[in-house]
């Protein structure tokens, strides 16, 4: 260490905390605490290495300070985001470029040169009075190839306690690495709190991401999706490092589904937020890795993938023992779980939208003091937990683990799967006729209503390319030719899927139960494993009725009519045309570089729509595409 650095650190850290990170030789690690200590000027500071008093030491922390209550399950705690801090900030949220550089429209950006005077001037003294903890973790399994270090410093106990709960510890991996570890930094504070513990200057909220020095800051918000560093945050650091290094940063989970003679078929799936993503990688029968973020590199000509997380931070509403009966199991027993921003009822209970029974009439929520009809200053019913209302928790703690969760090789890809809220256009399940079909007409092709993951006006249909829009740190175009590139030297392409859970009729009813997406997997296995054909259509191959019919009776025990196939199988041709147009559009006048493979395959798929319409009609019946076997793959 630099003898700045050592006097620094020595009257920063303590004895404890001193020889905890003496014992990392890597002096740019040494160097990057120290000075951010000292700009933010902590009152106290804790160094986490890993073990079980330092784990203890944090939770309890955030129960001392009011980040967090206890609730009636033992281990469950709840914490409160301000009012106005309740999803991820897109506005304050920028990546920071040099001069010259272009991300295009769709890419929050800022000066960088600018932008680091103003998170440096914010972040001053912002830790004055509190404890800061430093933290480190791993972003994969411990011992694998896919894997980066990380550390943390915040003054948040309820940041690092759901960082220990989401992330594979990392101390020993520092240590282990030393000065070869290529490590990403993070840097938040919640600035001033109020009454209740949550932040009281929104005005300042700032989530930068730094690509030239891999830092991430946060500060004056405590919401985890801009604060919890480790998560969409990270990403924007991972896939600038990817796009270099020949792999994939992706939104999305990794599931493994479970076919004839005890097989396993991994998928993975890109969901934007509220559009079934957490769900499917819960589906009971099959099995979980991750729910949300993969590192997808190429091995031996396979596609392997890891889950980063070893933790869910998932969307509580609508969660039921019905339909979500792993979650609905795992929130109902004791084990550590934090839930953000749901109602709490007298007796420390916990009530969220869409719980099986009554709403309670009064009780402790996100808006403070809650009765049921309670109105906000626009005069708009306050419902008992925020529609983004969520809880962290370990996946260990459910039933369906998958036993390859932590396998530091990761998990083959047999499929890739793109899903968004659609009501007119999409049909339930579709494959693409091969990569670059699929990463063009459902990957780059992507779109779904909002909703109350973000700040802003919900239900707008918003473009959105392999659901990672939000969290790109390169340019769209680059980075759809980087997906397209990705198949060279395979030996097996995973095949590439769009799902649609969201379909409606004319009367704007939904054609889909909520349970039919396990259907729609099972029917992926099989193609996969090449044990079922399909019916050609000018946008893809789908389902025959056949099997569709079969599956529906093994895996829900329900009959399937062939109406019901034939309404949620019809190819809806005006819309197919018109999302055409809309998606040509944005590559032809919002995005610079995108690659041309791009026109050329939706122009093919528009050709064949308008052939099939000239044939058939604007809606076209499965069985018009189907006779004796014709238009089978």
């Amino acid at each position: 260490m630099a003898d700045n650095t050592i006097e620094i650190l020595k009257k920063r850290l303590g004895d404890s905390g001193f020889k905890k990170l003496s014992v990392i030789d890597n002096p740019d690690l040494h160097a990057f605490v120290a000075k951010y200590l000292e700009h933010c000027n902590p009152a106290r500071v804790f160094v986490s290495d890993d073990s079980p008093e330092d784990i203890k030491y944090i939770r309890e922390s955030a129960i001392k300070n009011g980040e967090e209550a206890k609730l009636k399950i033992e281990g469950h705690t709840v914490h409160f985001d301000n009012y106005g801090d309740q999803g991820r900030d897109k506005k304050n949220t920028g990546i920071l470029i040099p001069k010259g550089v272009e991300m295009g429209e769709h890419i929050e950006t800022k000066d960088r040169d600018t932008a680091l005077v103003d998170i440096m001037n914010v972040l001053k003294d912002s830790m004055k009075g509190k404890e800061a903890y430093v933290c480190f973790f791993a972003l994969g399994p411990a011992g694998s190839e896919f894997s980066i270090p990380a550390v943390q410093i915040t003054d948040s106990s309820y940041v690092a306690h759901s960082e220990t709960i989401l992330y594979r510890p990392g101390y020993q991996a520092f240590v282990k690495q030393g000065k070869k570890a290529r490590f990403f930094k993070f840097v938040h504070s919640q600035g001033e709190l109020d009454d209740r513990k949550t932040c009281k200057n929104l005005d300042k909220r700032r989530i930068f991401i730094d690509l030239q020095e891999d830092i991430v800051y946060s500060t004056n918000t405590q919401y985890g999706g801009n604060t919890i560093g480790l998560k969409k945050l990270a990403m924007r650091l991972a896939i600038n490092r990817g796009s270099k290094e020949g792999w994939l940063t992706e939104h999305m989970l990794i599931m493994g589904i479970h076919g004839p003679n005890n097989r396993v078929t991994y998928v993975t799936g890109a969901f934007p937020s509220l559009c079934g993503k957490t769900s499917t990688a819960m589906l009971d029968g099959e099995t979980i890795v991750g729910d949300d973020i993969a590192y997808l590199h190429k091995k031996d000509g396979e596609v392997r993938t890891v889950n980063v997380e070893k933790g869910m931070f998932g969307i509580i509403q609508g969660i039921n023992s019905k339909d979500d009966p792993m979650q609905w199991k795992a929130l109902n027993s004791p084990g550590e779980i934090i839930c953000s921003n749901v109602l709490v009822t007298e007796d420390k209970g916990i009530h969220w939208i869409g719980k099986d029974g009554e709403v309670p009439v009064k009780g402790y929520n996100h808006s403070g003091e809650w009765t049921k009809g309670k109105k906000d200053k626009n005069d708009k019913e306050i419902k008992c937990s925020h529609p983004n209302a969520r809880f962290t928790i370990a996946l260990k703690q459910f039933d369906n683990l998958d036993p390859k969760a932590d396998d530091p090789k990761g998990v083959v890809v047999g499929a890739l799967v793109y899903g968004g809220r659609d009501s007119d256009t999409w049909v339930p399940v579709e494959e693409s006729f091969d990569w670059a079909h699929g990463i063009i007409t459902r990957g780059a092709s992507l779109e779904s209503e909002t909703t109350a993951a973000t700040l802003g006006k919900e239900g707008v249909r918003e473009f959105n390319p392999m659901s990672n829009i939000d969290f790109l740190s390169i340019p769209i175009g680059k980075y759809i030719q980087i997906n397209l590139d990705f198949a060279a030297g395979l030996k097996k392409n995973p095949l590439i899927y769009s799902v649609n859970y969201f379909l409606k009729d004319k009367d704007g009813d939904f054609l889909n139960e909520k349970t039919d997406k396990k259907v729609w997997y099972k029917w992926i296995d099989l193609r996969v494993n090449k044990e079922v054909n399909a019916i050609n259509t000018p946008t893809g191959r789908i389902p025959k009725y056949d099997d569709l019919k079969k599956l529906f009776k093994q895996v829900l025990n329900k009959e399937y009519s062939k109406e019901e196939y034939t309404r949620q199988f019809t190819i809806r041709i005006p819309e197919s045309l018109a999302k055409i147009e809309r998606i040509k559009t944005i590559y032809e006048t919002k995005i610079k570089d995108t690659p041309k493979v791009l026109f050329d395959i939706l122009e093919k798929q528009k050709q064949r729509l308008l052939e099939a319409q000239n044939k058939y009609g604007d809606y076209i019946a499965p069985d018009k595409l189907f006779t004796n076997k014709k238009g089978l793959s």
